[in-house]
């Protein structure tokens, strides 16, 4: 079994949707998906939990694509606002959702074992390889940070992908100590930041477990659709993610997951119209 979390509200789901198709498409594991979610309208109105329609249709897709697979809604908006409601950095670089990682040691039931994936990431390869890697000795396993292990620490890493080892999460308190940085230091990479510097051990793993530019290498597991920075013809950021199809054909040149795609347009479709006569009901 493949515990996995991802994070998010109700925009997620395309994300969701998308990342679970290519990682069930390339392995036959079946898959406890950890759907942290929480409702903060009190920021912005379209900050809405993950809907219990949006966690029902990807449990069902997921059993039909892995049978023994489950997707759990973890609805955490009480315990947030307890341990990071109001802080210095809800309104970081992205969104306070990316701090729900942050809250994992304190939800019942999450295992010891845990694969963590921003929502903008695609499976290319068996998942397995990466979930299999010991982790024992560490709170956890990453891939360096393209920009950052230049600009900041050689061995800064991208939070987009972390392989924790939850026994010694809270044996070491990381995750303690990250939220009390959260809520004392305004950082700019507010979440990543906060993990790296209240880290005890971490193991550093190959970029093709966070593969954070190219999408053409054979060997890659995780392509992570993160934003980039671009030099030419002049110096902008690219951001396109891989439920944009026609943009990341056009722009990314990336055709790596067309057949992840057409399904996944296939299946968004079911679920709209499943939503929609609900609705009419």
């Amino acid at each position: 079994m493949i515990n996995l979390l991802l994070c998010g509200n109700e925009k997620v789901f395309d994300g969701a949707l998308t990342q679970l198709i290519s990682m069930t498409n390339r392995t036959a594991e079946p898959v406890h998906v950890y759907l942290m979610t929480m409702e903060l309208t009190r920021l912005r109105e379209d900050f809405t939990a993950i809907t219990d329609g949006q966690a029902a249709f990807l449990d069902r897709v997921l059993k039909r694509k892995a049978p023994g697979s489950l997707a759990e809604k973890l609805d955490v908006t009480d315990l947030y606002e307890r341990e990071l409601g109001g802080c210095v950095n809800e309104g970081a670089y992205c969104t306070p959702y990316t701090l729900l990682r942050l809250l994992a040691d304190l939800v019942p039931g999450i295992p010891d074992k845990l694969l963590y994936l921003d929502i903008d990431i695609m499976i290319a390869g068996d998942i397995k390889q990466l979930y299999d890697i010991d982790v024992s000795e560490y709170e956890y396993a990453a891939v360096k940070e393209k920009y950052g292990c230049w600009l900041i620490r050689p061995d800064y890493f991208n939070a987009g992908m972390l392989l924790f080892n939850m026994r010694r999460v809270r044996e070491t308190g990381l995750l303690k100590k990250a939220r009390d940085r959260i809520r004392r230091k305004k950082m700019l990479f507010a979440d990543q930041s906060a993990l790296f510097w209240s880290t005890d051990r971490k193991k550093l793993i190959p970029r093709k477990y966070n593969e954070q530019s190219r999408f053409d290498r054979k060997d890659t597991v995780v392509c992570h659709f993160c934003k980039r920075l671009m030099f030419l013809p002049w110096p902008h950021t690219e951001n396109y993610k891989q439920w944009q199809v026609e943009e990341i054909h056009r722009y990314l040149h990336c055709h790596t997951f067309d057949e992840d795609l057409k399904e996944y347009l296939a299946l968004k479709q079911e679920y709209d119209e499943t939503e929609g006569n609900k609705r009419r009901q």
